[in-house]
């Protein structure tokens, strides 16, 4: 398989986990901001190599279960309850985000690195987010799960988180007002999102029945 194809996709799933406005990369933007751009990367820096971990052990996690139709096919089933339910709650249910200023201490680039570290190990979203992009991309033959393609793959979810990253520190004045506005509408963002999944997923539970 070409490396580049790998290292693409880990940047590209990267990029769409990582660019709704939330707590880390906001955190990171609001600390360039109020103590500049080395504590900032150092921040960063902590987070990342939390993803770095958390990305890898999703896709070992999900190595094993490749291995496991019946298990894939239950977890398709699985997934495509939760993401329909995400769907009617965020679409339907879900009250509107009120949105938090984060204050930030001023405090040294050892604990920026750290809690960059805690809040990106406080997220648990990135892991059952990259089992399932991991296995939705080999079920399509777009992924496979060697060391090689791993590493790559890994390496491309960091320079995603990265490129994320910078964008908010760098443009972050300019896109307070769009980051409010997005985080207002996240509901539906999401529940869009959600939707999209669920019917991709219903549509592969399907074909999995036709085709046995």
């Amino acid at each position: 398989m070409n490396l580049i194809i790998p290292y693409f996709l880990g940047f590209i799933t990267a990029v769409i986990g990582i660019i709704p406005p939330g707590l880390i990369n906001m955190t990171a933007a609001k600390v360039n901001l109020k103590e500049g751009g080395r504590n900032a990367f150092w921040f960063v820096l902590g987070a990342v190599i939390i993803i770095f971990f958390q990305a890898y052990l999703a896709i070992l996690f999900a190595q094993v279960i490749n291995i496991r139709p019946d298990i894939i096919i239950l977890l398709r089933e699985v997934g495509f309850g939760i993401f329909g339910a995400l769907t009617v709650y965020f679409l339907w249910i879900a009250k509107k985000p009120k949105i938090k200023k984060a204050k930030i201490k001023k405090n040294s680039k050892k604990k920026r690195f750290f809690l960059g570290m805690l809040l990106s190990a406080l997220n648990f979203f990135p892991i059952p987010y990259y089992v399932f992009v991991s296995i939705t991309l080999s079920s399509y033959d777009l992924f496979s799960f060697d060391i090689t393609s791993i590493f790559i793959f890994v390496s491309g979810v960091v320079l995603g988180s990265c490129l994320v990253f910078y964008f908010y520190i760098r443009f972050f004045q300019k896109i307070e007002n769009k980051a409010d506005y997005m985080l207002k509408n996240m509901n539906t963002i999401i529940g869009s999102i959600t939707g999209v999944i669920s019917i991709i997923t219903l549509f592969n539970i399907v074909r999995y029945y036709l085709e046995k």
